[in-house]
């Protein structure tokens, strides 16, 4: 299922702007139904449109992504910095990937990452200028804010992209104006996708070459404990509700 509901040129996310699904039965539009490719799960059916979505049209509609260039991706193990790394490496770009778990760390290594970097413990704007021979990163995913955007303005490279989804660490970041003009950057704002985001992120799932990374499943009625997997950050990957 496509959860992004285009109208009028703007997009209308299912359990965002409408009930979500937490639910046995839901009426959905029948242009947002697409055929379950059989190698996939009902689980991996389940993990990956609205994230893989969301970052193929920041990624590829909105940043132009290039193969070659070097990505930034803050929180590797989250749903959408997962789906941004598989559809980097896809598209054949470079990675740099943060997260202040080991193991998450050490689990992108594994994936194919090729920097991973403790945001907690060291300098990632010097690890992504000593990883690009002192460029900056050509793109960066920028879904944390405050947190995290006077870095990301930092570890851009010269005429960098800096595609914006959200803020979950808060929505007014220092501005830095200075480096948007000294490094000619371009920032643009995301929000889920059009059917063509859908449709691509689908067809390099389709074809393996990029992968469904599912943490956890639990039955709905223990939907209390999925929250509580999701609020202790420590999964990798979608966590799934299974509906009976």
């Amino acid at each position: 299922m496509n959860p992004g509901i285009p109208h009028n040129g703007r997009i209308t996310v299912i359990g965002e702007h409408t009930d979500g699904t937490y639910c046995e039965l839901k009426a959905i539009p029948a242009a947002q139904l697409y055929p379950l490719d059989d190698a996939l799960s009902f689980e991996e059916g389940a993990a990956f449109p609205l994230t893989f979505e969301t970052a193929h049209r920041m990624l590829v509609t909105r940043a132009a992504l290039r193969e070659g260039d070097w990505v930034l991706i803050w929180g590797i193990g989250g749903g959408v910095a997962l789906a941004a790394f598989e559809i980097a490496r896809a598209l054949g770009a470079r990675t740099i990937v943060t997260s202040s778990s080991v193991e998450k760390l050490e689990k992108a290594r594994a994936l194919g990452a090729d920097v991973a970097v403790s945001h907690a413990d060291d300098d990632v704007v010097q690890a992504v200028k000593d990883a690009t021979r002192g460029a900056g990163a050509d793109v960066v995913v920028e879904t944390v804010g405050e947190a995290t955007w006077e870095r990301s303005l930092a570890a851009a490279a010269q005429e960098g992209r800096v595609v914006v989804c959200g803020a979950t660490s808060g929505h007014s970041p220092p501005a830095r104006l200075y480096r948007l003009w000294w490094k000619q950057l371009s920032v643009f704002g995301s929000t889920m996708g059009m059917p063509s985001d859908f449709e691509g992120a689908y067809e390099l799932i389709r074809t393996r070459r990029a992968r469904i990374h599912v943490d956890s499943v639990f039955p709905l009625a223990e939907a209390a404990r999925a929250h509580e997997r999701l609020e202790s950050g420590a999964q990798f990957g979608k966590i799934i509700l299974a509906i009976p």
